[in-house]
């Protein structure tokens, strides 16, 4: 991590950071989390989180739980929270499912997945998050009529997304309309080698 990272850390994880156990079933009390009883949104893979921090800036009335594995994305985010004063979000280090599984049914209003790993050799297809154990955990977690969003700027990734999900009976795909989230860096990378974005959103039945 940089200086910049590494001082955030030091200063604010104590009081934002959550760090995922693996094996822990402990639920976690998100009212507890975030200091008051407030709709919640899990972003999984934030990346170096300033897509994450604008959507905290820009909607104050939710909680944004965000889980990483990445360090330098933990400090930067931590970084912004402490920069623009943000008291709604809260970053968590460690595996997302193993975050999911102490997380209640039905808690979530919303689940994000925007450009998660396309695992694209054949062989490696198993390590994708979008598959049908891991949407079935997820669309539990969501309350009813909660949003699971998922974007990827692969097309075979995309059409393999949208086959798990519509074949999920608890899902139900939502109209596409503009997707109403910050650009990320992965997005850009992907437009910018011509790839075309999908944004797949789904809703608890």
């Amino acid at each position: 991590m940089s200086s910049r990272h590494a001082d955030a850390h030091a200063a604010l994880w104590p009081r934002f950071g959550l760090t995922v156990v693996d094996g822990d079933r402990t639920p976690l009390d998100l009212v507890e989390l975030f200091g008051r009883d407030v709709p919640v949104v899990l972003e999984i893979g934030f990346g170096m989180g300033d897509a994450t921090a604008a959507m905290a800036a820009a909607d104050p009335a939710r909680g944004y739980l965000g889980v990483e594995v990445h360090t330098p994305g933990i400090g930067n985010l931590l970084a912004l929270t402490g920069e623009l004063g943000l008291d709604n979000v809260r970053v968590a280090c460690g595996d997302a499912m193993q975050l999911v599984h102490r997380i209640e049914p039905a808690s979530l209003d919303a689940v994000h997945v925007f450009f998660p790993d396309p695992w694209p050799k054949a062989r490696h297809h198993k390590r994708r998050l979008i598959q049908p154990s891991n949407v079935a955990l997820l669309r539990d977690r969501l309350r009813p009529g909660g949003v699971l969003h998922c974007a990827t700027d692969w097309p075979e990734y995309a059409e393999a997304m949208a086959e798990t999900l519509d074949a999920d009976p608890g899902l139900r795909r939502l109209p596409e309309t503009p997707h109403g989230r910050p650009e990320t860096k992965f997005e850009r990378r992907g437009a910018a080698a011509g790839r075309p974005i999908t944004d797949l959103r789904y809703e608890r039945r």
